[in-house]
């Protein structure tokens, strides 16, 4: 189950490149991604043979950009897809569908999938060190990764993030540095480390690798659908990455045959007020993103002002059909009591802003009464409590007499 690719091309001007620890055009400065052999692929990945395979992401092996699958984590992905009745009612739609990468083996989040790709091509190129620049869910899995690899890693976070997830980050052993800055500095930081060390950097120099392993979410949610798409599905963006990989893995499957029909999905985008560059732009109809110098939002994990695939993301929504919507803070919190109070999901604050974004594009009209939608569920609540710590009424205390039971019971 070896890849099946041409190397590496320009997204911008189409340039090919040889594999290698490479993300950037020389030309043109685009951003470069994986070339893959679709017609050889087409031959060889079917519906029998994804079938024979293990649960893991890795069934769909011939789409990505791995040379050899043994070097990759053996256990990530296949998370759950819950038909989710009563938080359709609530929502007041058709049908709900939530992808819960919440329980994504190994840290509980849907970078476990982007970080199976890139340590592999690390090991595929020679990197003894892996890194990566991150605003939590990424640390923790490049953290247990190297871990499990025998791999140091270095992690470089703002200094700020919430204490669960440095926690998540600092028991794998890792190198953990704090910076004095936003996400998008610690990046420029990174981008600086990595032209002098020879650390395998995940979401840079590693990156058109790393990307490759977010589609593995769409392929699927597509199996789990019976091979067809939903009417619409809503993903939170930080960089803008997940929903342009969304697109292209349904788009591969149609182009090798394994869709019964050809994918008509409207694809959103879900960020918080507080830093919502793409959203911005796509409401005012423009392509280009105003970078948000300081973002100020509880969703720590989408909180990057200059996203790296902001232009990318704003033409998915637009090709085909969707929007984006933004949430408060408030409403983050309402929306991750309300998944977890109807469906028994507990999300991290960035799955709150995809159901609150999801509420907004109902109510708009975006979303049909009618349609069926898939909820992609990023991250394990237990990483971000912090917000519910006010919010939640703490239980009631008595002693061990029935009484005082009976009495709490009445009130009900």
């Amino acid at each position: 189950m070896s890849a099946l690719t041409k190397g590496l091309k320009c997204r911008e001007c189409g340039s090919p490149y040889e594999h290698g620890p490479q993300h950037v055009c020389e030309l043109c400065f685009g951003p470069l991604e994986v070339d893959y052999d679709y017609d050889a692929i087409k031959q060889v990945l079917t519906r029998e043979a994804i079938a024979s395979r293990p649960p893991t992401m890795w069934r769909y092996a011939e789409l990505l950009p791995v040379t050899d699958v043994d070097l990759a984590a053996p256990a990530v992905g296949f998370t759950p897809l819950v038909k989710a009745d009563r938080l359709a009612k609530r929502l007041g739609v058709r049908e709900v569908w939530v992808k819960n990468d919440a329980v994504c083996f190994p840290t509980l989040s849907f970078k476990d999938r982007v970080v199976a790709v890139a340590i592999a091509k690390a090991k595929e190129f020679g990197f003894e060190t892996i890194a990566c620049a991150s605003t939590g869910n990424l640390a923790n899995a490049v953290a247990a990764a190297g871990a499990a690899a025998g791999m140091p890693a270095y992690i470089f976070i703002p200094y700020d993030l919430e204490r669960h997830k440095i926690l998540g980050t600092l028991v794998y052993g890792a190198k953990v540095i704090g910076i004095r800055g936003t996400y998008d500095e610690v990046n420029r930081l990174c981008a600086e480390i990595g032209d002098k060390y020879k650390f395998g950097f995940a979401n840079i120099n590693l990156r058109p690798y790393y990307a490759e392993g977010s589609k593995t979410l769409a392929f699927e949610a597509a199996e789990q659908m019976g091979w067809r798409t939903p009417d619409h599905v809503v993903a939170p963006m930080a960089g803008g990455s997940l929903i342009t990989k969304i697109r292209k893995a349904w788009k591969e499957l149609s182009l090798i045959g394994l869709l019964d029909q050809p994918c008509r999905t409207k694809i959103h985008g879900a960020q918080a007020t507080g830093c919502a560059p793409i959203v911005e732009a796509v409401r005012a109809g423009r392509e280009l993103i105003k970078p948000v110098k300081q973002p100020d939002t509880i969703a720590r994990s989408l909180a990057i002002g200059n996203p790296a695939d902001g232009f990318y993301a704003v033409q998915t929504m637009t090709a085909t059909g969707g929007y984006g919507a933004a949430t408060t803070d408030d409403e983050i919190v309402a929306a991750m009591r309300l998944l977890a109070e109807t469906e028994g999901i507990f999300t991290e604050t960035a799955g709150g802003v995809t159901v609150g974004a999801a509420i907004k594009l109902i109510e708009e009209g975006r979303i049909g009464k009618d349609d069926s939608v898939l909820l992609c569920i990023t991250g394990q609540g237990l990483k971000t409590m912090d917000p519910l710590v006010d919010v939640l009424t703490p239980p009631q205390v008595i002693a061990p007499k029935l009484s005082e039971f009976d009495a709490i019971a009445k009130e009900q």
